[in-house]
Formats: C-alpha cells, structure tokens, sequence
C-alpha cells in the first residue's frame, strides 16, 4: 500500500506549474510596472518629444532609428549627410558590409539621434545607458558628458567592464539637442553596438530609477552574504559529519550567489579585469553556483549517483575550456553550459520529486527552492540575456528562493525538536535500564569477589608459616585488588540505591583519625613507583563526627584514591578543621589539577573530565556528594591547573563532643607519613647480579603499579627487570642504559603507548630495540596502529603468562642474535686481513733484513702484536679497555709507516690512562680506512690524526686524514641502516656505525670533501 505521507506525481507536477505560474506574475507585473507608457520612437534618426509630459517618477527609451556611421567617429556638431539607419537596442552584427560567411561584431562607429524636447520645459535632463558592450564616449550636442573605456579605431589591450552610466545635462534653453555615441567593440564576437535600451526623462526621474536599482541589488547581497555566514558558522560549530556537510555546500552556494549577483546587472562591483576574462568569470561563477546546489541537494538527501559524478566532470571541462578557449569560441561553450544547465536540473528536480515520494515532506520546500532557482536563471535569465525583453533588476526571485530554505530549514527545525524529546524519552529509559543492569551485575560479582577475598586471607592466615615472603606479599595485593574491586562495585549499587532514594544511614560516633589511616593504609599499594607522600594531618584527638562509619570510609576512599591516581609525585593530605558543631574534611593533592569546566560536571554520574585515559567508570564523586549530602553537609572542589586540587566536605559534630576552640585547624600532633621508591632502585643489587648471569634486561612501562608488580612477578626469575610509570620515565632509562626489550602498555596518561614506540623507533630500528605492547583490545585496528607504529609484537589483556614468556622470549633471543652477529661482523672483518697487506709487510721485514736489522726486529713484534689482536677471541666482547684498541691501531700505523716511508705522517693527539671503555674494533678500521682509502690514494701521500677530547659527559674520539675524501652520496650509502655482503663497499665503517648506534644511540659523523680529505668522529659516555 501507498504510504498516506507520500505525495503523488500530478500532485507535485501541479505544485511546480502553479509555483512557476505565480513566480511569471509576478516578474511580468514587475515588467509592466516599469514598463514606459505610450511614447513616440525614433525615426531617421530623429525622435519628437515635442508633445511629451515629462513626469519625475518616469523615463521612456529612446527606441527606434537612429543614424549610423560605421567606420567612423563623427565629431559633435558635424554636418554629416546620413546612408545608413540602424534600430536601437539592436547588434550592429551585419553592418559592416561583410559577406554572410565573414560576419563580425567587431568594430566602431558613431550613433546619432536628434531630440526634440517641449518649448519652455525646465532644461534639466538626463540618460541612463544600462549596457554598451565594450567602450564608448556620450556627447550632448558638443560637450562629453559621459564616458565607458576609451572608445578606439583599433584593438587595445585592456578594456574593463563597467556597469551602467548616467549623465544629467542642461538643454542650453532650446528645445533641441543632439546625443552623439562613439562606440568601439574589439572584445565580443557574437554582439556589439546598442544592445539595451537608453533611458530618458527628468534627472528626478533618472536618479530614482539608478538608486532603486542599485538598491535592490546590494540588499539581495547582504541577505545572501547573511544568510551564507550563518549557515557556515553552523557548520563549523556543529559536528563535522555528513549530517552537516550540506550547511557548507548552502554557504557556498550563497557566497557565489552573492559574489555573481554583485558583479552582474548593475554590476556595483567592477573588476579591474579586462572584458574577455569578466564574461569567463560570470560563466564560471553560474556554473559554479549550480554545482554547489547540486552539492547541497546530493548531501542533504544522502544521495550516490554516477549522474552527479558525470556532472562535475561536466563542470571540470567547462571550467577548464572557459580559462584557455578564446572567447571568439564562447558560442560553442555556451551550448556546453546549456547542456550542463539542463542535466543539472533534470538531477535536482528528480531527485527531490524522488525524496518527497520517499514521505518526506519537507522537501517540498526544496522543490520550490530549485524550481524557482530555474525560473530566475535558466528560464528568465536568457530571456533577459538574449535581449527579447529590456527589464530592470529583479530581486524576488532571490527572495523567494530565500524564504523557501528557510521554510524548510524551520520545519526540520520543528521536527528535530520533536525528534530530540522522543530520543530523550528514549535515553532516559535506556539509563534507568543500565543503572539495573549496572546494579544486578554488580550484585552477581560481590559474591565470588568476596570469596576470592576470603579464600586469600585464609591462605594466607592458615599457611603463613609455610609461604614464602614473596608469596605473601602477591596474597597481600590480591586482597588489596579485591577490596578496590569491592569499592568499584559498592559505587554501583549506591548510584542505582541513591536515585530511588533507598539508603539508609546507621549512624553513629565515629572517630575521623582511624577511618583516615585505615584509608591511607589500604591506598599504599597505588603509590609504588611514584615519588609521592600520603599525609594524616588529622589528630586522634580530634572531635568525633556523628556518620555512617562505613559510608563515611567509602567517601575519604574515593577521594583519596581520585587523588592519588592524579598525583604522580609530592603528597596526598588529608586533614580536618571544625567550627560551629561542624566538621570540615580536606583532601589536598598535589596533582596535575582540574579545569573550571571539568569542575562544573565533575559530580555528575559517568563523568570523569578529561581524566578518561585513567579508568574508571566515574561514579566515585557523584556517590560521594550525595552521600555527603544524605548526612547532612556539603561538598565541594577547588583546583588549579598544574598545582593540584582540594575536595573538602562537610559532617556534623557528634553532640556530646568537647570543642577545643573555634574556627582551628586540627593540630598535627601525629603525622601518617609514607615514602615510597621506585621499583628499579630497590632492585640495583639484585640488577647487578643478574648481569653475571647475561640475563637479558627488560623495560616495563605502564601508568598502573598494579601491572607492573604482575608483569614484574612473572617475568623477574627469568631477566633482569626495569619499570617506569611514564613515557617521559621510560625514554630517561632508555638513554642511560642498553636495554633488550620494552613492554610498554598501549593506554597510558600524557604519552601512550604508540607514541612512546614512534620516539623510540626514531632512534632504534626493530631488530636493535624490540618492542611488545599490551592492549586491552584485542581489535584490528589497534592491532594495525601498533604495528604502525614500530612494534615488533602485541598481548592482549587480560595477559595469559604462558604466551607472555614465549613472546618476550621470541624478542630477547631476536636482540641477542643481533647483537652477535654485529660484534661477529666485526671481529670477521678483522680476521681476514687481505693477502697483499701480509705479502708486503713480509717483504719489507726481508729487505730491513739486509739493511736494518733493529727497525727488521721492531716491525716484526709491531706485526706480531697486530696478528695476535686481530685474532684475539675478546674482539667478541661488547666492550675492550681503550688502550687496548689503540694498540692495535698503532701496530697497523706502524706497520703501514714503514712500508711506505714518507708518504704517511701519523699525529697522536691523545692523553695517557684514559679509563674507559670502548668497543673492540672501533678505532682501527677507521684508521685503516684513512690509510688505504684516503692517504695513500694520493701519490704524495698525506697526514692522519688521532684525537681523544675529554667533555663534562662523555669523551670525542677523531680519526682525521687529508686524503682524496668522499662525496656526500657515499657518506650517505656509508651510514645507512641498509647492508648487502658484496654490495662493494665493504663492512668496515658500516659495521661499526651500527655497533655505535645500537650501544649508544648515536653513530659516526662523517665529514668529507672530496680531494679535501675526511674526519669521523664518534662520542663514548662517561
């Protein structure tokens, strides 16, 4: 069955016929209105006015023949014998004597009308001239009294479009007068001459009919300009979705619409541009204007059709075609624009008849919006354009289609209302219905929790003296987790209790100074890995409250544990004033604060700021204020962003209680402190001894101390273990020593997981520092950003051990494998020393033989000491003693010194008993590579320094040679992350740039210029 909202086909095609009707009406009563009375024409060049009643509220057109003379400018006054009449308004194309084939509007000629006005008739006239194609100069008898360009007997280069002109003029007390105009048109083909009819009458009547035209037209710019800053500031305030995009492609429309409807008619804009390029201009902005109607009809009806994409590359090439096309082809350009005008609003029409069909009524309004549209543009504007009628400017069509999008955007308005309290009915019963699913989960997981709970104690009650301490103490978290779980589900029930006002209160005398240290107690195991201070600055002298002792617990430990999650060093205190029989409670923190906005919904139900990274379901505060308020007292916040925030609230003083002054704050008699450290220093001893054992050392980073202290017990046995509770933490560790592996969780404050893994990456490829992540979702796209972002691997929470090990495993044996090979490579290069190095060091010991038996026997233990370094098994070690690397540099420099005599200076820049440590094969093959590479490729030879610079943190080391050098495209294939065995270029500088990067975060810095010669430089900590 029809639905009884859908509108029928005749319906609609009467609607549109009625609407189009009544838009011709009126635009036709418009033309009658303006429309001149009765009056005489212009013939041979003459028109007799002699008779006429001149009103100041009326012009007439000076239709009709009047003489021309093509060819020729005629001066004012001149005496010319007339051959030729042309009609005016009219194209002088075909004037010209040309043939059929060859007709043209180019050219310039004079037009002359002789006037005959009344006897003793006031001598005040004037003329508005609405459009002359190009350039053209008005004379009155032998004065110029108005000028449009500079008309010319060639073509100029520039020739701006300008709007409509009037002159007012005196008459010279005769009642004839001669109107003489030179025109020139050497821009526009298809017309040229007196296209537009030349009002005449009083200077009253001249200067009305040119203000109230120009009026209209900058009123309809300002509504359009209006109405397009409106619908543009709605969209940039509301949601960026589709549901908005149809406002911005509204506002465009309206800007272009405005932006045409100021340059045209009147044309009260006029662009110093030349002629050619404002008609190009005024098509582009007709059709851009029609697309960004398209646009807004396609996003408001959520439409996919091939038709609009077939549109827009309609639009692209006429675009394109209107900027490159001369205008003497704009013939065939405006058939295009026919053809885009008539599918464009065959899209429209269609698919807003399509949409009311659909039931939806509205668009109605957007059916008369288009309909009305196409009357001003398609229908009457080229009506008006092809000259058949010479009508003033016309703004009710604009209007119309104004008051149409705002009818329909008013009805929607209507309807979203309606919509938004049927949605509101709706969310408030799916809230009542969440707050019982919240509350009856929360019931069914009290019972096993609490068993969970008091099976720990009684493990740990019944079997202390056999468990270990570490034991213990993973009993002692799992009953802390358990009551901060009790909590968490107490809120739950209390929010669902609370809104059907079901609490009821066993109150009594309670004494503040024990619940406080109970909650401070019961809060320790937060503060692990945080530099924080939890303060009792309330004495157990203090006054009693009268309170729900369990109620007023479940309020001083929501606020503490909101504190001390926020708070990551300084101190939580908690302390107490009283005046007046009432008590006022404050918890200070030290934390990162909150903002005056937060702090407006801060004790609203499932609010929780911009603190959502934390957890937490944001129930606590709200429970806490109305629980606070069900005893009576108040509650409140103050905070400042970067200082920290105070919660304070208010309690009845029990009535027997003894006032010990008024207005005091409690004296610190007894202060409740707690230092706490993080893991890692605790743990140095037990660091170090692993190291013995080559354990592999783990960073793990997560905001929460309860996940550190898991992950640290399951993987502690097996590597030497590091935390940190930030990303900001985590890369201080990661700078300051060598790591094998970083666990890091995905969700974590200030820094997340994926960006930690970006820094890192930045300076530690995936084979040097692998990376695991843990998520708490175990989706594709989290999956896919962590990957992204540099990891080697993930685990999903909850975290099962079995796959933790293997994993983290997988990693370690993937970095130690690496490692190796790096300080394999390096001892392989060293090991196969080339054959010609050995045969000519022989050769020269041989010939020292004969000569000089001492320097023979000083070169044989230089070579001796270079063989027994080069094959020394400790090259396999991460580190060497520096002298121990030097000395093997300076038997090689020797060595080579001998061979080749003067060709090699060798300059030791260095201090004695340096006391560090470097790795092996650092030095020498970047001395080698200086030599054989550099020095001795030049005939001359050259000069190698050795430099060892002490800094406050580390030491510089400097191999500089003035050899050949290299270009920059060879550093660059040098220092490269990317090496392939026989690329050519050896693994010598290669290898140790990788070895350097991967031990201290930072390569070689190579400088070279070729023929200029080389210096390397690498830096080693302190």
């Amino acid at each position: 069955m029809r639905n009884k909202k859908q509108m029928s086909l005749p319906k609609i095609f009467i609607i549109i016929s009625v609407f189009l009707i009544l838009l011709s009406c009126l635009r036709i009563g418009w033309l009658l209105y303006h429309q001149p009375s009765e009056h005489p024409q212009a013939k041979n060049g003459v028109i007799d006015l002699s008779t006429w009643d001149f009103k100041d509220d009326q012009t007439i057109t000076l239709n009709g023949e009047w003489e021309f003379y093509p060819n020729q400018f005629l001066t004012p006054l001149q005496q010319w014998k007339a051959t030729n009449y042309i009609n005016v308004p009219g194209n002088w194309k075909g004037e010209w004597n040309q043939t059929k084939d060859k007709q043209t509007s180019y050219g310039y000629g004079t037009f002359r009308l002789k006037i005959i006005l009344p006897e003793n008739e006031q001598s005040l006239y004037g003329i508005r001239i609405k459009d002359i194609t190009t350039a053209a100069n008005v004379y009155i008898d032998d004065k110029l009294v108005a000028a449009s360009n500079h008309p010319t007997k060639s073509k100029e280069q520039h020739v701006q479009k300008n709007g409509p002109f009037s002159t007012i003029f005196h008459t010279n007390n005769t009642n004839e007068m001669e109107l003489l105009i030179h025109i020139s048109n050497y821009q526009i083909p298809f017309e040229g001459g007196i296209t537009n009819a030349i009002q005449f009458g009083t200077d009253q009547a001249i200067n009305k009919l040119e203000s109230g035209s120009i009026a209209f037209q900058v009123t309809i710019f300002i509504i359009y300009l209006l109405h397009s800053m409106y619908a543009i500031c709605l969209f940039l305030m509301g949601r960026k979705g589709k549901a908005q995009k149809e406002l911005l492609f509204y506002g465009l429309m309206l800007i272009l619409a405005a932006f045409t409807n100021l340059i045209d008619d009147n044309i009260v804009l006029e662009l110093p541009i030349p002629i050619e390029w404002y008609q190009k201009l005024l098509s582009i902005l007709f059709i851009s204007t029609l697309l960004a109607l398209l646009a807004f009809v396609k996003s408001l009806y959520r439409v996919k059709s091939r038709l609009f994409t077939s549109l827009l590359v309609i639009y692209f090439i006429l675009s394109v075609s209107l900027v490159v096309v001369p205008i003497d082809f704009f013939v065939f350009i405006n058939f295009g624009m026919m053809i885009f005008f008539l599918i464009a609003f065959y899209f429209l029409f269609s698919q807003t008849i399509k949409t009311i069909r659909r039931g939806k009524a509205d668009a109605i309004f957007i059916l008369l919006f288009v309909t009305s549209y196409t009357s001003n543009v398609l229908i009457w504007g080229n009506i008006v354009n092809m000259n058949l009628i010479d009508m003033p400017y016309y703004p009710f069509d604009f209007l119309i289609s104004i008051i149409t999008i705002a009818l329909f955007l008013f009805k929607r308005h209507i309807r979203m209302a309606h919509l938004n309290e049927k949605q509101k009915a709706e969310l408030l019963n799916a809230d009542k219905k969440k707050d019982e699913f919240l509350a009856n989960t929360s019931h069914e997981l009290r019972n096993p929790l609490h068993g969970i709970i008091n099976i720990a104690q009684t493990i740990l009650r019944n079997g202390s003296a056999s468990l270990s301490a570490k034991n213990k103490e993973s009993l002692h978290l799992l009953i802390q987790i358990g009551q901060r779980m009790t909590f968490t589900l107490n809120d739950i029930l209390d929010i669902s209790r609370l809104q059907d006002q079901y609490i009821t209160l066993n109150k009594k005398r309670v004494n503040m100074h024990s619940v406080a240290a109970v909650i401070l107690d019961m809060i320790t195991y937060m503060t692990e890995n945080k530099n924080l201070q939890l303060r009792l600055n309330i004495p157990p002298s203090f006054p009693e409250v009268y309170a729900d002792e369990n109620r007023l617990l479940q309020i001083i430990f929501n606020l503490v544990h909101n504190a001390v999650k926020y708070t990551n060093e300084g101190s939580v205190t908690i302390d107490a004033s009283y005046e007046n029989k009432i008590a006022t409670i404050h918890i200070r923190d030290t934390g990162i604060g909150i903002s005056e906005e937060t702090q407006q919904n801060i004790f609203k139900p499932y609010n929780q700021g911009n603190m959502k990274d934390n957890g937490g379901i944001g129930l606590g505060l709200s429970v806490c204020k109305q629980l606070v308020e069900l005893h009576g007292g108040t509650m409140s916040v103050q905070s400042v962003i970067g200082k920290g925030s105070t919660f304070s609230f208010t309690l009845p003083i029990a009535d027997n209680a003894t006032n010990v002054g008024e207005n005091k704050i409690a004296p610190a008699t007894h202060e409740h402190v707690h230092n706490f450290y993080p893991i890692d220093e605790a743990e140095t001893e037990v660091s170090a001894a692993r190291e013995n054992r080559n354990q592999a050392r783990i960073l793990m980073v997560d905001d929460d101390p309860i996940n550190l202290r898991i992950l640290h017990n399951v993987l502690s046995p097996y590597y030497d273990m590091i935390t940190a509770t930030s990303g900001k933490e985590a890369l201080l560790h990661i700078h300051s020593r060598e790591l094998d592996l970083v666990i890091a969780d995905v969700m974590m404050p200030t820094m997340s997981g994926y960006e930690l893994t970006k820094i890192i990456r930045k300076q530690f490829s995936i084979s040097e520092l692998p990376i695991l992540l843990l998520t708490a979702r175990n989706q594709l796209e989290d999956i896919y950003t962590g990957f992204q972002s540099g990891a080697n691997d993930y685990v999903a929470k909850p975290i099962d051990a079995l796959e933790l090990k293997a994993r983290v495993d997988v990693l370690t044996s993937l970095k130690a494998s690496v490692h190796a090979q790096l300080r394999m490579e390096a001892a392989w290069l060293q090991a196969q020393i080339q054959p010609h190095f050995l045969f000519n060091t022989l050769n020269t010991i041989a010939s020292l033989a004969e000569i000089d038996t001492k320097r023979m026997i000083k070169l044989l233990e230089e070579f001796s000491n270079y063989l027994r370094r080069s094959f020394d098994m400790t090259n396999k070690n991460a580190l060497i003693p520096l002298e121990d690397e030097l000395d093997l540099a300076r038997s090689y420099l020797f060595i080579e010194k001998e061979r080749f005599g003067d060709r090699l200076h060798v300059s030791w820049e260095i201090k004695d008993n340096i006391p560090i440590q470097i790795p092996p094969l650092s030095i020498q093959p970047i001395v080698e590579n200086a030599v054989r590479h550099g020095i001795l490729k030049q005939v001359e030879g050259g000069t190698i320094r050795i430099q060892i610079v002490e800094h406050n943190t580390y030491y510089s080391i400097t191999i500089i040679d003035d050899g050949v050098g290299m270009d920059q495209q060879k550093v660059k294939q040098i220092l490269s992350d990317e090496w392939v065995y026989g690329s050519g270029r050896g693994i010598g500088l290669a290898n140790t740039n990788r070895r350097f990067k991967q031990l201290y975060g930072v390569g070689l810095d190579i400088q070279s210029t070729p023929y200029m010669g080389t210096t390397v430089t690498f830096k080693i900590p302190k």
